[in-house]
């Protein structure tokens, strides 16, 4: 249950982070640690892991991550940052087809269904060994030192103060890569967490200055997921509830009132000064 707990916080920190980074260097709301065909790659890297036999799946969906990332990373320093959203999302569509070639031939159907548990996202840690920890951890470690590294220059190129260069966007990508990679290798791809919870932040916090939505949106991340892993642990109604699945359900009301506030206030008219 401590390892659970303990990923649970990890991936509340690690993904909002991850999206609010990958919102800034696009200047972007629809930015997204899944966009370049990241949470495929993992899921690819993790089904040829479970199975082949050939590593854990850990390390199998880090490796296809990171040659994912490898591709972007040269396609970011040849293409414009417009281009390089519209070819991830075709990218992640390749990765996802090879994913389900594989898992669709599976050689048993107990292997075809460890790997839809990991893909639906779980903290049950099954099959996590002390190696697969330690490596997650470190990458943690990477991501999260690179995002407070760099700060300032994300923040003043999401102001359009600066413009980074081709090189420093593809080291970025490579930052979030690991950051993402070290919850989603264990836990399995959790959606909305790195999308909706960053825009969350940036609707109930005006400040452009990234460190604050990096503290809003971890704290967020935390307790959301933290109230999901609890649902689906003890009111669970008898049946298998998958993270992703459950915390879309229990986000997207609260997502939809404060987008229906914000609205509300950009329509008011400003009151007079006294």
């Amino acid at each position: 249950m401590l390892l659970s707990i303990l990923y649970v916080i990890l991936s509340g920190i690690a993904l909002p982070v991850g999206g609010i980074q990958m919102q800034y260097l696009w200047r972007n709301q629809l930015g997204d640690v899944y966009s370049l065909g990241l949470g495929s790659a993992a899921c690819l890297g993790a089904a040829a892991a479970t199975m082949s036999g050939w590593c854990s799946l850990t390390v199998g969906s880090f490796i296809c991550t990171l040659i994912c990332t490898a591709v972007c990373f040269v396609v970011t320093l040849k293409v414009s940052t417009r281009n390089l959203i519209t070819f991830g999302i075709l990218f992640g569509t390749f990765i996802g087809s090879l994913g389900t070639i594989v898992v669709t031939n599976a050689p048993s159907p107990e292997l075809m269904q460890k790997y839809y548990l990991w893909g639906a996202a779980n903290f049950r840690m099954e099959g996590v060994t002390t190696s697969d920890i330690v490596f997650s951890l470190a990458l943690f470690a990477l991501g999260m030192g690179a995002a407070m590294a760099g700060h300032r220059t994300l923040t003043r190129h999401f102001r359009g103060e600066i413009e980074m260069t081709a090189f420093s966007k593809a080291m970025s990508l490579l930052m979030i890569m690991f950051l993402v990679t070290s919850a989603v290798s264990i836990c399995g791809p959790i959606g909305f967490i790195s999308l909706g919870v960053p825009n969350l932040s940036r609707t109930v916090c005006r400040s452009t200055d990234i460190r604050k939505h990096y503290l809003i949106s971890s704290g967020m991340g935390i307790t959301l997921l933290l109230v999901t892993f609890l649902v689906t642990e003890y009111v669970n109604f008898g049946i298998y509830l998958p993270i992703s699945a459950t915390m879309a359900i229990i986000a997207l009301p609260l997502t939809a009132l404060l987008f229906i506030r914000q609205n509300k206030d950009a329509d008011s008219p400003s009151q007079p000064s006294r």
